[in-house]
């Protein structure tokens, strides 16, 4: 028996692996793949009688786990893909505005729709509409290797800043539920964020440091482990603790903004540049393993008849209609050239369903089906998917470009470089 679980947990890896391949030739999302295969084992074992031998993923909870170490290492990731320099600001600080303006709007026009249609109170409503509101870098960073460097840029920037701003809002959210009065709650948020803030420079720092100075050849699981332990303690004390997570990548990724005047002689960059590259593949490695089970592991969980439900679709439909209008109201305010296909890359992915997931049970419905989470992934992943299919052949006509430096391309990007490229236009 033994055996045969090695054998599968090596092919869902293959495939997956194979599935990259295919997402990157045809900009289908390998998410879609991943959540069809899961459907597909749950579809054969109903099929054939053994659907009850998937209990143990509620059992165990297996999902929230997976989940919550593939958070980890999706910001972590993110991170070490933002080089802040002076000539990056404009794209930088147009990005983020889009990126909290969009998750606030989107947030509260979603949870309008949720209250209306669910009737559910404000709070409830809000809870469920933030997962729904955050783009997922997990699928648009690899989506958008084959854009312009401008636009790939402002994509990577803007889906990196809303996975790190959807996570912490929801979490500062459910955190301040029994806050009491308005001024107490913004209270607690400011103050729990300034310490958050302290303590994760700091510690960031000392971790840097203490990284630049191993010379052990084991270290770089070390060093990961170490922040899954820091964020799972500073989750008891209820710290927003990816802040640490953030710190700590954008600290490794750009010791020169951090360590200055008497702190510069602490760190050698030169000795950190060999580092952060092993570092950022390792890390990318590992988040390629976890989200490829977890999406997996969510695809045996979905009954695809909720799919089927007019609410589901009337409610899903709603918030999508919703979410692209807002973000062309948002691009043609803060982007000053063409908006399309950025107007279409606004994909739902692991964050969404991770969050989901994380909904105390004192604050779930039973009037929201999952259906509408799995209806909006599916949806908004084919959306972009055609617009990028769509911009590939314009692209082509006006550009073409050899397959070959594409495929370098890819790999340079997989390597955290995607920000730092030239490509000529």
């Amino acid at each position: 028996m033994d055996y045969y679980i090695v054998i599968g947990l090596s092919l869902v890896i293959i495939l997956s692996h194979f599935f990259n391949v295919i997402a990157n030739r045809t900009n289908i999302p390998s998410v879609i793949l991943l959540l069809g295969m899961g459907i597909i084992i749950k579809t054969g074992m109903d099929f054939f009688g053994h659907g009850d031998k998937l209990d143990f993923i509620y059992r165990f909870e297996i999902l929230p786990v997976i989940g919550t170490m593939g958070l980890i290492l999706i910001v972590l990731e993110a991170a070490l893909d933002l080089k802040l320099t002076v000539d990056k600001w404009p794209v930088i600080w147009r990005s983020f505005i889009v990126a909290l303006a969009s998750l606030v709007t989107t947030a509260t026009a979603v949870a309008f729709i949720l209250k209306y249609f669910l009737f559910l109170d404000m709070f409830q409503a809000y809870l469920y509409a933030m997962p729904l509101s955050i783009m997922s870098s997990a699928i648009v960073i690899p989506s958008v290797t084959n854009l312009l460097d401008q636009r790939r840029e402002f994509m990577i920037y803007e889906s990196t800043f809303s996975d790190i701003l959807g996570i912490m809002a929801f979490y500062f959210f459910l955190g301040n539920s029994d806050g009491g009065t308005a001024g107490e709650v913004a209270w607690g948020v400011t103050s729990s964020i300034i310490l958050t803030i302290v303590l994760s420079v700091l510690i960031s720092g000392v971790l840097v440091w203490v990284f630049h100075k191993m010379t052990s050849h084991v270290k770089l699981f070390l060093v990961i482990a170490i922040l899954m332990l820091l964020y799972a303690i500073g989750k008891l004390f209820h710290f927003s603790s990816l802040i640490l997570i953030l710190i700590f990548g954008l600290m490794l990724n750009n010791p020169e903004l951090f360590f200055r005047g008497r702190l510069q002689g602490l760190i050698k960059t030169d000795n950190l540049k060999p580092l952060l590259r092993d570092f950022h593949i390792i890390t990318l490695e590992s988040a390629f393993v976890l989200r490829t089970f977890f999406f997996i592991i969510f695809g045996l969980t979905v009954t695809l008849s909720g799919l089927l439900s007019i609410k589901v679709l009337l409610v899903s439909v709603s918030v999508i209609i919703v979410t692209y209008l807002l973000r062309y109201i948002l691009l043609r305010i803060f982007k000053d050239d063409a908006i399309d296909p950025l107007l279409y890359i606004t994909p739902r992915g692991l964050i969404t369903v991770l969050l989901f997931f994380n909904i105390p049970a004192e604050f779930l419905s039973p009037d929201f089906e999952s259906g509408i989470v799995l209806f909006s992934i599916i949806a908004t992943s084919l959306i972009m998917t055609s617009a990028l299919i769509r911009r590939g052949r314009e692209m082509s006509i006006e550009d073409p470009i050899p397959d070959e430096d594409l495929e370098l391309k890819g790999y340079e990007d997989e390597l955290g470089n995607a920000t730092q490229l030239d490509r000529p236009e």
